[in-house]
């Protein structure tokens, strides 16, 4: 073992002592054999998670001033954090996609979103190297697998929307070599070329710019990400694509009716494509009572606005859904929940097609027993409680991830071969009438 390594296991029991996760434990008490079962395995085999939103944590409450928040402990925050090294450690990661997120500007992308993706890849590069023991940037699957061997956090980065790119594939690729490394083709809102799955559909799927957008993320090597995309959006991308796709952080339709989840009729196109749904833990998207009980307080406060249309009258909106709440308590999703999506993905899609992204520091508390970064051991124990074997948890805590990524960039290199970069515009593809 290497000196790195006894360090990272020393810490790792110090802190589990301590984690947040811990409360949860003792009401649910965790086998100590499965759980060292599950650290060995994370020792040998990189956990990767799809998604996490840290970086938009230092923009809205620091300005991404990297000093101001000391990523050591972030639990102390009001409002807290629910990632930070000591806990990235607890939890035994070894590999993170950060999302570059940005808001959703109008339909198709607003001036200036390119120079703001900029920015939160320039605060992923600048956490890495003030924290130079902790994390270090990773540009492909072998760099994860090395930065892992050596005690720390592969730092990738996702730009999480296609509106990032203002329609423009040369800023696709100046981008991917800043090192974003998987893009999500919509967020909340459609693009004018692929529909989101929380907006009114325009396309009824991706359009050929948006068909092109694929073509050249798989030319480039940037991993097709498709959570947030409408189902038509994620079978035509299977359609176009010439590389496995990614779900940096969506679950099974099937087991929670989210629109932002998988249908099984595009699980069952993943062994043939090869990608892999990266689970999440927004509890909305994990528990289909949790997702009813959110539906029915959003009617509340629609029900509310149209009551009181005063701007003055806000305080009796608010007022009237808090008393709603405290008549109607939140159900929260738990961490068996996200164990059942995974269940149902491998029952569908196979055990080659499952990864973690949990969206953290993105969402509302966790589910139960998965409230921060340090409690991933605890889901890996639940499922060899359900009798996941030790290759099974190395899949879907990072081989199968890697195996994707190795397959994007064979890709990638076979496909720079045959083909220049596209110059191909969106009003000459999409233009009204192009037969």
């Amino acid at each position: 073992m290497t000196a790195p390594r006894c360090f990272f296991s020393a810490l790792l029991i110090l802190i589990f002592a301590c984690a947040p996760c811990a409360a949860v434990a003792q009401d649910r008490p965790l086998d100590e054999e499965l759980r060292d079962r599950v650290m060995r395995i994370l020792s040998e085999v990189p956990l990767i998670d799809g998604h996490n939103d840290t970086p938009w944590q230092y923009r809205t409450r620091v300005r991404n001033h990297v000093d101001q928040i000391d990523f050591n402990d972030t639990a102390s925050l009001d409002p807290p954090m629910r990632t930070d090294l000591a806990r990235l450690r607890a939890g035994g990661v070894g590999g993170q996609f950060w999302s570059v997120f940005i808001p959703v500007g109008i339909r198709g992308g607003a001036p200036g979103d390119v120079k703001t993706v900029l920015e939160q890849i320039d605060l992923v590069k600048r956490l890495a190297a003030k924290y130079p023991d902790d994390l270090e940037v990773a540009l492909n699957a072998d760099d994860v697998v090395r930065i892992h061997g050596q005690g720390k956090v592969a730092s990738m980065m996702g730009m999480e929307g296609g509106h990032s790119i203002e329609n423009s594939l040369p800023a696709l690729r100046a981008l991917y070599e800043a090192g974003a490394r998987y893009m999500t083709l919509t967020h909340g809102k459609n693009t004018l070329w692929a529909d989101s799955a929380t907006d009114e559909p325009m396309h009824d799927g991706l359009t050929e710019f948006g068909r092109e957008v694929v073509r050249e993320m798989n030319r480039l090597g940037m991993l097709v990400d498709l959570s947030h995309v409408s189902p038509e959006t994620m079978h035509d991308a299977l359609d176009a694509a010439e590389a496995p796709v990614l779900f940096s952080h969506s679950s099974a339709r099937a087991v929670c009716d989210h629109v932002r989840n998988v249908p099984d009729d595009v699980l069952r196109r993943l062994p043939d494509n090869g990608g892999v749904v990266m689970v999440c833990f927004l509890v909305y998207y994990v528990s289909e009572e949790a997702r009813l009980w959110d539906l029915a307080q959003r009617e509340e406060e629609v029900r509310l606005r149209a009551l009181y249309t005063d701007p003055d009258d806000d305080h009796l909106v608010r007022e009237g859904l808090e008393e709603w709440k405290a008549a109607n308590p939140m159900i929260n999703a738990t961490l068996s929940h996200v164990a059942d999506h995974i269940d149902h993905i491998r029952a569908v899609a196979g055990i080659d097609h499952i990864g973690v992204g949990s969206d953290f520091d993105g969402m509302p508390p966790g589910p139960d027993g998965l409230e921060d970064v340090s409690c991933y051991p605890a889901l890996f124990v639940e499922l060899l409680k359900r009798g996941y074997s030790n290759d099974d948890i190395a899949k879907i805590a990072g081989l199968n991830v890697l195996r994707v990524m190795r397959e994007c960039e064979q890709a990638a290199a076979r496909l720079r071969a045959q083909r220049p970069p596209s110059d191909a515009l969106l009003e000459e593809l999409d233009r009204p009438g192009r037969p």
